[in-house]
């Protein structure tokens, strides 16, 4: 599902991943732990084609996503791919606000061209699933919490993507919504097949993943 080969980032003389290589099977929970500043997000963003490794004088550097290598495409392929491909839960759900939820949800499946009818019977049926058919037409600031998280977790899920990228996304929840929100994503696994790649401080999370890996100066480690 995801290869990645000596992957290296710098920002300036700063050197953030260090040789990173691993590789994620398709429907595995993955969780990343470790201290802040170690290259946790920053190879987060760039599994999710959010950021890109360093390429210079760095050949053998490969990331794969479903069988499609990723570092030599071009802009406009890159936002397709990253748009039907992948989904993303970010710590501060990052809804539009004057969008209602079912319009935030909609978005990435507008993007991708998709029949409004379609999108919208579609975004209803995942609100609906996650216990918000009645929340659809509120806006973020009417929500709570945890309804808005879960409301980025129907967004991240419209286009059926292969792989959710999940940064700290319990970190602005109270413990008992962080925990639903955990069992959320195993159900999500196990109904819908897909791999979850989880950056988080929570170590409750962490230890329900089924592999969790420790991230230590750069250097990734299982």
């Amino acid at each position: 599902m995801i290869r990645v080969t000596n992957i290296n980032k710098h920002y300036g003389d700063l050197q953030v991943l260090k040789n990173v290589s691993l590789q994620i099977n398709k429907g595995e929970i993955v969780s990343i732990v470790g201290a802040s500043g170690a290259g946790k997000t920053t190879l987060l963003q760039i599994l999710g084609t959010l950021d890109l490794l360093d390429k210079k004088d760095n050949v053998s550097s490969s990331l794969t996503i479903n069988d499609t290598s990723i570092i030599n495409l071009k802009d406009k392929e890159l936002s397709k791919f990253r748009n039907l491909n992948l989904g993303f839960i970010f710590q501060f759900h990052q809804l539009l606000p004057e969008f209602t939820a079912l319009e935030n949800v909609c978005i990435p499946a507008f993007i991708a061209n998709k029949p409004k009818k379609e999108v919208e019977i579609e975004a209803k049926k995942l609100l609906d699933y996650l216990g918000l058919s009645h929340r659809i037409h509120h806006k973020p600031n009417e929500l709570s919490g945890g309804e808005q998280q879960r409301v980025a977790v129907a967004r991240a899920l419209i286009n059926k993507p292969a792989v959710i990228f999940a940064d700290e996304p319990s970190g602005n929840l109270d413990h008992t919504t962080a925990e639903n929100l955990h069992q959320l994503f195993f159900k999500l696994r196990d109904e819908f097949g897909q791999t979850f790649v989880i950056v988080t401080h929570n170590e409750e999370l962490a230890n329900m993943a089924d592999r969790k890996l420790v991230m230590i100066d750069g250097v990734l480690q299982s």
